[in-house]
């Protein structure tokens, strides 16, 4: 063993690049890091002496068909996500306590359904309530269509191109008319003083002109359907956007009453926040005034001090244009700026 160096023992990562009390190496490791202990808070109960109660059962129903896709999505984006088995289900639930049941229904029938007290609330087009003439309150507009937040449709008169009339004043007596909305039609007609045909349609309207009928009342966002198939619109009878909808016994029912705002409170700060983030930065206050010139915000911009000296800006801005508007910022001085999502915007 004489002349032999023992074997040495390994060196741990790093330990060999430590430098020695006192002395500061040219490459310092860093400490490293403690774990983060988050406190992950419970689920929020309400207190039943305080605010919105939540032993009001209410019973639900949404359109199913054209407006089904965005109505689920604004559902989920207001923390009222539908479940069900499948995409073919008429039936689902809310993990909400306020929602014992949903079902899944054509527009066509809802306001009667609400007005009769088999659902306490639900979502329909303006369209089928004047054509079923239903008596049911209106809680509130929802700004959404079939493709998306934004306008919603139209009831029109529409005719072949070459049809010479230009507005439904200009219809002749016995023109037959196809569309869904018979009462709708006759009364408008009626209220014209033209008698004129009108035909129930079972969908595919444009398709029986002009061979079997003359024109048509149908519902649309942008006309491209009716105009593909050389139609034009002479007139617009009824434009119509989905609405939140009550039976009047509920809304007088106190609890039930309760829920039903806070569901509609729910689906408007859904749609308030659909295109919408949140914008935050640091300045200095030399360029305070130029970056202000340049935030734009729903009312005003939040400005608070910094305690190093500066100011912190809070801004809600469109989604459009956020991508002009970050460089902007930046050249007039703003530094640190963070984009966020919004899921709801509640007034």
């Amino acid at each position: 063993m004489t002349g032999r160096r023992p074997r040495s023992t390994p060196t741990p990562p790093g330990e060999g690049c430590r430098p020695r009390h006192g002395e500061r190496s040219g490459t310092e490791t860093r400490p490293p890091v403690p774990p983060m202990h988050l406190a992950i808070a419970p689920a929020y109960t309400p207190d039943p002496t305080h605010g919105s109660e939540v032993h009001a059962v209410l019973k639900l129903v949404i359109p199913k068909g054209s407006l089904e896709e965005q109505t689920l999505r604004l559902f989920e984006a207001a923390d009222l996500r539908v479940r069900r088995g499948s995409d073919r289900d008429y039936h689902g639930t809310v993990d909400d306590d306020r929602i014992e049941r949903v079902s899944i229904l054509r527009p066509q029938e809802i306001p009667l359904y609400v007005q009769d007290g088999l659902f306490d609330l639900g979502i329909t087009g303006q369209d089928w309530i004047a054509e079923t003439d239903a008596d049911v309150e209106v809680v509130t507009a929802l700004s959404y269509a079939r493709s998306g937040t934004g306008h919603g449709t139209q009831v029109v008169l529409a005719v072949p191109n070459e049809h010479p009339a230009n507005s439904a004043k200009e219809i002749p007596p016995g023109t037959r008319i196809s569309t869904e909305f018979l009462k709708l039609t006759e009364r408008y007609f009626g209220d014209l003083g033209i008698d004129v045909k009108v035909v129930w349609s079972y969908g595919a309207t444009e398709a029986k002109v002009p061979e079997i009928v003359d024109a048509i009342v149908d519902v649309t966002e942008t006309g491209s359907t009716l105009r593909a198939h050389g139609m034009k619109i002479i007139e617009t009878l009824l434009t119509s956007e989905p609405v939140l909808i009550a039976n009047r016994d509920a809304m007088r029912d106190e609890p039930k009453r309760a829920g039903i705002d806070d569901i509609q409170t729910l689906l408007l700060g859904a749609l308030r926040a659909e295109g919408r983030v949140l914008i935050k930065l640091n300045v200095s206050d030399e360029r305070l005034a130029e970056v202000l010139a340049v935030v734009p915000s729903m009312k005003a911009p939040t400005v608070s001090p910094l305690s190093e000296g500066g100011f912190a800006i809070e801004t809600v801005v469109d989604k459009r244009g956020v991508n002009k508007l970050i460089p902007d910022l930046k050249a007039a001085g703003a530094t640190d700026i963070l984009e966020l999502p919004i899921s709801k915007i509640v007034p």
